[in-house]
C-alpha cells in the first residue's frame, strides 16, 4: 500500500474550482522567469533583413490556418492564440542566437512543418527552439536544431509532440539543453521523436504520458522521470546514450518493447531505478550495455513489486545489479546470454531468496532436459566465486574478465578453497533459448 498521504476529499471539493479551470486543468502558476528580449543589431547579422514571422501571426485570427510563403524568417514569435500553422517544410524560423525562438501561450494551437533554430545559449532563461506553455496543442513534423533545449512543456496536458527532429547546440555533453522536457504536463503523447546530440529527455512531476517510438541517440539520458507515475515508455530505440531508462522516485510505469543499447562508460545501464515502485519491465531487448538494469532502493514502497518479463539482457558487463536488499523483484521469462556477469549485488547479499526467478533462459546453464517439456531438470543456480572479489571491492572491478581472475574463477570453481555466495536460484529455467514476444 501506497505510504503517501491523501488530500482530504471535502477540501478538495471546495477548493477545485479554484485549482483547475473549466476543462479540468490546474490553473497555470507562472513560473518562467520574464524571457529577456534583445534589440535586432544583438542578434547574429544572418537574420538581419528577415522579414519578422510575429507580424504574420498578429495578422491572422484566431481558429484561422496560416500558411506563410516559403522562406527564412526572423524570431522571436510568440503564438498567442488558437491557429495553425503550416509550414510545409518550407519555413525556417532563426532567432539569431537570442532568446527561445518560439512560445505558445495558448490552447488548440497546431504548428506542423517548420524549422526552429538558433536559439540562445543561456541556461538562466532556459533558452530553446519552443516554450510550450498551453493545452491540448499539437507540434508535429518540426525539424529543430542549433538550439540550447528543444522542446520545453511547462504545465501542458493533453497535448501532441510528433515526428519532431531535436538536436541541441555542440556543446559538451553535461551543458547542452535537454532535447525534450516536460514539468508538471500530464497525459500527453511523445510519438516518434528522434532526439540526437542532445543532453537528457525528462519528466519532472508528470504523470500518465506516452513515449512511444522515439528515437534518441549520444546524449546522456535517453528518458529521465522524476517523481512522475504511470508513464508508459514503448517500441522506443535508445542507442549509444549513457543511460536508457530511468525511474527515480516513482510510482508505476512501464517500459515495454523498447531497444536500449551500448549505454556504456562509467555510468552506462539500460534502465535503471531509484525508489521506484510498481514498475513492468517486459518484451525489452537491452543489449551491449555496461549495466543491463541497476537497482538502488527498489521497489521502494512497501508490499510493491518490480516486475521483470520476456526481457533480452544480451552482451552486457552486468545484466542485472541490485544495488541493495529490498527483494520483491520478480523475473519471469527472461532471456539471459552472452553477458559478462548475469546477476550482482552490491555486496554479498546474505538473502538471494528475496527476489524470485521462474522460467527464464540461462546460456549458462548446466542441467538437462531428459523429459523434453522445455524446462531444465534441476534448478539453475548462480555463485558468486572470484567475482566475490569485486562485488564486495568494487576498486577491483578494472580487473574483471582479466586472465588472473579467470584463472582464479576457474580454481575457485574446480576446488572452492572459500564457501562461495548463492546470487540466484530458477527453479524452472528455460532449457531451449526462446523467441522474444513483440510489443503489440
Amino acid at each position: 500500500m501506497s505510504t503517501r498521504k491523501q488530500f482530504p476529499v471535502f477540501l478538495l471539493a471546495l477548493f477545485y474550482p479554484l485549482l483547475c479551470d473549466s476543462q479540468g486543468h490546474a490553473v497555470r502558476v507562472e513560473i518562467d522567469r520574464p524571457k529577456p528580449t534583445y534589440a535586432l543589431y544583438e542578434r547574429d547579422p544572418r537574420i538581419h533583413g528577415l522579414k519578422p514571422f510575429q507580424a504574420l501571426v498578429d495578422a491572422a485570427e484566431p481558429g484561422t490556418v496560416l500558411r506563410p510563403p516559403p522562406g527564412n524568417y526572423a524570431g522571436p514569435v510568440h503564438i498567442d492564440r488558437p491557429l495553425i500553422i503550416e509550414g510545409g517544410g518550407a519555413v525556417t524560423i532563426d532567432a539569431g542566437d537570442k532568446g527561445t525562438v518560439m512560445v505558445i501561450s495558448t490552447n488548440n494551437a497546431t504548428v506542423r512543418g517548420l524549422r526552429l533554430t538558433g536559439s540562445g545559449a543561456s541556461h538562466d532563461t532556459d533558452d530553446s527552439c519552443l516554450d510550450v506553455r498551453g493545452h491540448r496543442n499539437v507540434i508535429e513534423d518540426l525539424t529543430l536544431d542549433n538550439c540550447l533545449f528543444g522542446i520545453d512543456l511547462k504545465q501542458v496536458s493533453n497535448s501532441v509532440v510528433r515526428r519532431n527532429s531535436i538536436r541541441s547546440k555542440p556543446f559538451d555533453l553535461g551543458v547542452r539543453g535537454d532535447g525534450l522536457r516536460l514539468w508538471y504536463s500530464n497525459d500527453n503523447l511523445i510519438e516518434a521523436n528522434q532526439i540526437i546530440d542532445s543532453r537528457d529527455m525528462v519528466a519532472w512531476y508528470s504523470h500518465r504520458n506516452v513515449f512511444r517510438g522515439n528515437i534518441g541517440e549520444r546524449s546522456r539520458y535517453s528518458i529521465h522521470f522524476m517523481f512522475s507515475d504511470e508513464n508508459i515508455v514503448e517500441k522506443n530505440r535508445f542507442i549509444n546514450n549513457a543511460v536508457g531508462v530511468y525511474f527515480m522516485y516513482t510510482h508505476g510505469g512501464i517500459a515495454r518493447g523498447n531497444v536500449i543499447s551500448h549505454a556504456t562508460g562509467v555510468t552506462g545501464m539500460g534502465i535503471g531505478f531509484k525508489e521506484a515502485s510498481d514498475t513492468v519491465i517486459e518484451n525489452n531487448e537491452i543489449i551491449y550495455c555496461g549495466i543491463g538494469a541497476s537497482s538502488d532502493l527498489s521497489p521502494y514502497e512497501p508490499e510493491s513489486t518490480i516486475e521483470f518479463r520476456g526481457n533480452r539482457f544480451a552482451y552486457n558487463g552486468i545484466a542485472l545489479q541490485f544495488n541493495s536488499e529490498t527483494g520483491r523483484n520478480n523475473m519471469r521469462g527472461n532471456l539471459f546470454e552472452g553477458n559478462l556477469t548475469d546477476v550482482s549485488y552490491g555486496g554479498r547479499t546474505e538473502n538471494p531468496e528475496k527476489n524470485f526467478w521462474e522460467g527464464n533462459y540461462w546460456d549458462s546453464y548446466q542441467g538437462f532436459d531428459i523429459n523434453a517439456d522445455g524446462i531444465g531438470d534441476t534448478p539453475h543456480e548462480d555463485y558468486a566465486y572470484a567475482d566475490q572479489i569485486w562485488m564486495e571491492f568494487p576498486m577491483a572491478t578494472f580487473f574483471r574478465a582479466s586472465p588472473v581472475l579467470e584463472l582464479l574463477n576457474f580454481l575457485e570453481r574446480l576446488a572452492p578453497f572459500s564457501a562461495p555466495a548463492l546470487i540466484l536460484r530458477d527453479e524452472k529455467p528455460l532449457f531451449k533459448k526462446p523467441r522474444l514476444e513483440e510489443t503489440p
